[in-house]
């Protein structure tokens, strides 16, 4: 059976691998930042490990308080990954309690009480991990397994520390001289070897799920106005069906061909990313906007009326007309043509109501462009025109 030294030296080999591993993977992928935090993360750790094991042999008080700075900062370096992998932003919510944390530590073992400095470590530590297990807990989407397994790994690994500083806590044990033995540190060492090894393989598959993440964010999104693009549009909408609330706006910028041969494409480019700019403001939990290529855009509208799906178009081409882009011959002011489709009470289908939206599309044309036109409502088609450029 292995002795506690053994252990210790398990826990090292296991973190310096799990480092190095992850240092490969930056290398090779520079963006996943988070996988760089993680590998100095568990190196600060391993670093912790060797001089914990060295300070079992041969304690000394300054030595004890450089191992304890070491299990805290290796800790909350983990923690930063997390934050950086989910997008949690406020790192100060775990920099600035930690930091207390290791100050009073320190303050307690310049003191003597090394026992106390032990204990409010391994409360620090703790807390920490139980963050991270709640973090991933609440923001898990993409692939709730995997971020469940982070979530009880994390956890089972707070409690083995949790359980190192209440052994501590319950024998009074303020001062101890020499490094913490007893069965819960044990314990600790075996569930921190396994459950760091555990980490170490779901930040593979962590990298792996953000990389595909990523990948199909670039597949599927527009790289000129940064919206959703037809591919998108067919993944999301393609196999749904349409019921009575639910609609499709059509839009299509106004005389584009001849903005782009007067002003040229850069303008161009430039009034396509404004109108982009103002369809966004109105998507929302159940709108959606996407650019199908070239001037041509959609706004899917789910769980409304036909009165406000035709209110949201016309304010969207009301606000474009006001846009102003400035120019070497002067400013230049866009308008927009839109036709609305609707779903219907049997249901229907994408390509019913796209090619229902594109008939309203081409009535607004007809009718003088800078309008928006709702196929099923006739009186909007005779409606007058907004705003003009």
């Amino acid at each position: 059976m292995l002795d506690y030294s053994s252990l210790l030296l398990a826990a090292a080999l296991s973190g310096t691998c799990l480092s190095i591993t992850m240092f490969a993977i930056w290398f090779t992928a520079p963006q996943a930042r988070f996988v760089l935090t993680v590998a100095c993360g568990i190196l600060v750790l391993v670093a912790h490990v060797v001089l914990f094991w060295h300070y079992a042999r041969h304690p000394s008080p300054w030595l004890c308080q450089i191992v304890l700075a070491l299990l805290s900062l290796g800790f909350l370096t983990l923690c930063l990954s997390a934050m950086q992998y989910l997008g949690v932003r406020d790192y100060r919510r775990a920099i600035l309690p930690t930091v207390a944390a290791m100050a009073v530590c320190a303050g307690a073992t310049s003191l003597g009480l090394d026992g106390v400095g032990f204990i409010v470590t391994y409360a620090t530590v703790t807390a920490l991990l139980s963050l991270i297990g709640v973090m991933f807990w609440i923001k898990g989407g993409h692939d709730r397994r995997i971020f469940l397994v982070v979530s009880f790994l994390s956890g089972v690994c707070a409690l083995s520390f949790g359980l190192c500083g209440t052994v501590l806590l319950v024998k009074g044990q303020w001062v101890l001289g020499v490094a913490p033995d007893n069965w819960a540190e044990r314990l600790n060492s075996a569930v921190a070897v396994a459950c760091m090894t555990g980490l170490g393989a779901l930040t593979l598959s962590l990298h792996h799920l953000q990389a595909q993440i990523e990948l199909k964010t670039e597949t599927m999104t527009d790289p000129l106005t940064g919206l959703m693009n037809r591919r998108a549009l067919t993944a999301f909408y393609g196999e749904r069906v349409f019921g009575p609330f639910m609609s499709v706006a059509m839009f299509d910028l106004d005389h584009f061909k001849k903005t782009n041969d007067v002003f040229g494409h850069p303008v161009g480019d430039q009034v396509l990313r404004r109108f982009a700019a103002v369809i966004r403001k109105y998507a929302r939990t159940g709108v959606d906007a996407f650019r199908l290529g070239g001037e041509e855009f959609v706004l899917v509208m789910s769980r409304m009326t036909e009165e406000k799906a035709y209110d949201i178009a016309s304010k969207i081409s009301v606000a474009f007309g006001t846009e102003v882009v400035a120019t070497q011959l002067g400013p230049l002011r866009s308008t927009v043509s839109g036709g609305i489709g609707f779903g219907a009470t049997d249901g229907t289908s994408l390509d019913n109501v796209l090619a229902e939206a594109d008939a309203a599309l081409y009535a607004a044309k007809r009718a003088g462009r800078n309008r928006v036109v709702a196929q099923n409502k006739a009186s909007k088609a005779d409606a007058p025109a907004l705003r003009s450029a």
